[in-house]
């Protein structure tokens, strides 16, 4: 077995399916035919929750580094505001001013520097990415609920959402019925 050393994250995928797929076909039967009602559908349903779980290993992958270059953001742009505070405040007087003219230099410093970072192009593009990887990760994660509430035969998200639509709908009908009952009932 060769692994192409510029792609760990496939290799990675590629030999955990593989132990999946090889559990799945010595234990899957067994483990079916000794189950009973929703344990069954759980071990039929074992090898779709394992490969979402092994497809959503790389949405965390990413969603941590796009969030740890966030905070890295963060982080070097207090640091160096408060570095511009501690300057300018070693020039105030002491006096029983002093208290509240640092206050004043640290908000508008902390302000303009913060407000340069969150206007800056590099932080709009990470942010972007963050919020992008964060869903994608909640996608994997709701499917691998949808799969587990599927095996218990319980309603998915999907389902109840298309309920929910629905009791919307009949709500609104019977209040506009209601209304022209009422209408009716007037006239």
């Amino acid at each position: 077995m060769s692994q192409d050393v510029g792609q760990p994250a496939e290799y990675y995928k590629h030999v955990s399916l593989f132990w999946t797929d090889l559990l799945h076909l010595m234990s899957g039967k067994p483990v079916a035919l000794a189950s009973v009602g929703p344990m069954r559908n759980w071990a039929n349903d074992m090898k779709k929750i394992t490969a979402e779980v092994i497809e959503s290993h790389e949405h965390i992958v990413e969603f941590n580094r796009r969030l740890s270059e966030y905070y890295n953001q963060l982080s070097e742009t207090w640091m160096e505001a408060q570095k511009k505070v501690n300057a300018k405040a070693t020039g105030l007087p002491n006096d029983s001013e002093q208290l509240e003219a640092y206050k004043r230099i640290w908000i508008d410093i902390f302000e303009n520097d913060f407000t340069e970072l969150f206007d800056s192009e590099k932080f709009g593009q990470n942010y972007g990415k963050l919020v992008a990887s964060e869903l994608e990760l909640t996608k994997r994660w709701e499917s691998i609920l949808n799969i587990m509430l599927h095996s218990a035969r319980l309603p998915t998200k999907k389902e109840i959402d298309e309920i929910y639509k629905e009791l919307h709908e009949l709500r609104k009908r019977v209040k506009k019925l209601e209304r022209k009952e009422q209408d009716q009932n007037a006239g």
